[in-house]
């Protein structure tokens, strides 16, 4: 019998906790839904720590990100929600990439990406364009760290171009949106299981 799954979800909004965030929101309802499939859950709003810039493992005194990167570490799956701003990631969302990049040059012991093995998801929510450029965005970065993105792996809202309505203003997630983050995590929490039983070969 495979041991229990875990999960890490990294909220990319702009603003500091206790800002009330959609993509806290967000990450919130894919936390429950992740939760749900019996998945063992953290959270981590990334704008509350500092993430240093760099491409490296540690970027030395004051950097948060090693302690953040053993919590991706210790996850078979990995969320990122990001708001939409100007049809792009947020900045905070872009310094998570940018320093996941470091795991290019780290393997495991038969000799593989050590986040092969590994499922993420992706969440955009926003009241202008942008969703499907941003998701791209992220399964490239996601998948040429060592990630494996399953089949239809996000969920996404965007509000009305040119109107002030956020996704947390809504009375509750719309249905088609609520499929989405159900269909994502049902097959990340499948694939993640698959992937736990048999990992990816070693390189050869």
């Amino acid at each position: 019998m495979t041991s229990p799954l875990t999960a890490l979800t990294i909220s990319c909004t702009l603003k500091p906790s206790p800002d009330e965030s959609s993509s806290e929101l967000m990450s919130g309802q894919l936390a429950e839904a992740l939760t749900a499939h019996g998945v063992t859950h953290e959270h981590v709003r990334a704008v509350d720590h500092r993430i240093l810039p760099g491409v490296g493992k540690d970027m030395g005194e004051g950097d948060d990100w090693p302690a953040l990167r053993d919590k991706v570490l210790a996850a078979d799956i990995v969320a990122i929600v990001t708001p939409t701003w100007l049809g792009q990631h947020s900045s905070v969302a872009q310094r998570v990439l940018e320093r996941l990049d470091a795991e290019l040059s780290s393997t495991d012991a038969a000799g593989r990406p050590i986040l092969f093995d590994k499922v993420a998801i992706a969440g955009v929510v926003g009241n202008e364009d942008g969703a499907h450029h941003i998701v791209a965005v992220l399964y490239q970065a996601l998948d040429d760290v060592g990630f494996t993105i399953p089949a239809q792996g996000c969920a996404y809202w965007n509000g009305e171009a040119m109107h002030k309505t956020d996704y947390k203003d809504l009375s509750g997630p719309p249905s088609a949106v609520q499929a989405s983050m159900k269909t994502a995590v049902a097959n990340a929490v499948h694939l993640a299981r698959l992937l736990k039983q048999s990992g990816y070969p070693a390189s050869g």
